[in-house]
């Protein structure tokens, strides 16, 4: 990929996507597809996307038993997407059961398996106090990422401020793709680790995430090429 972020296409419909990427001329930029639009749309908007050229991280992190997420995996691997997720709790097992999975069921193109270590919509508070893990968020994140990494994972979901740490452990080759990045004039709205795309580039982001600091822009595609100035400029 020449471009270093995925948009969220955080919208209901495959309509209010189509009609957002033809508005701002969009065609053929990385993007990212959750759980809202999957959930309705499925295969056929990942076809959709890829029949307009988007390389696509698609966000559904799986976390079950071990069975069922290869068997997930396996079902996904063909839709021909470049990235999919677990989550790293799920555990070692799970996650090579997901490697597995994609093996198997892969076709022309193997995506790549990342985990989410700590959503960035949770600091230390809640870690502590409703996860009841007794460990610095950073140390955590750490942790899951190698834990990821020795279990077949070729990457982590993480905040921009535990890249760097998680590079120095799991090497320069281990994927860190980075949620919560906000430009510095946007709302953080539910995310509490937070990042600007300088910041994340800085500290060894390999890609972000962004979505609402463009999608809910006033003007998308100006603050799309902002993102990309100061990745550049980093």
């Amino acid at each position: 990929m020449d471009k270093p972020f995925f948009l969220a296409l955080d919208f209901r419909t495959s309509e209010d996507v189509k009609h957002f990427i033809e508005q701002n001329d969009f065609y053929g930029v990385p993007v990212k597809v959750g759980m809202e639009l999957f959930y309705r749309e499925g295969k056929e908007m990942i076809s959709w996307l890829k029949d307009h050229h988007h390389p696509i991280f698609l966000d559904l992190k799986l976390h079950d038993i071990p069975t069922t997420v290869e068997k997930a995996m396996y079902n996904l691997a063909d839709l021909g997407v470049d990235i999919v997720n677990v989550h790293a709790s799920g555990g070692s097992e799970m996650i090579r059961a997901a490697k597995r999975g994609l093996e198997a069921g892969a076709k022309d193109y193997l995506p790549k398996l990342i985990a989410v270590t700590i959503l960035t919509s949770m600091d230390q508070q809640v870690l502590e106090e409703e996860i009841y893990v007794k460990q610095k968020i950073n140390q955590a994140a750490n942790r899951l990422a190698k834990l990821s990494k020795n279990s077949g994972a070729d990457g982590v979901v993480c905040s921009a401020h535990e890249a760097a740490m998680i590079k120095e452990v799991c090497g320069k080759d281990f994927l860190t793709v980075t949620p919560g990045i906000r430009l510095a004039d946007s709302k953080a709205d539910d995310q509490k680790r937070i990042a600007t795309p300088a910041f994340a580039k800085q500290n060894g982001a390999d890609y972000l995430v962004i979505g609402r600091s463009i999608t809910k822009a006033d003007n998308p595609k100006h603050n799309y090429y902002r993102v990309l100035e100061e990745w550049n400029n980093a």
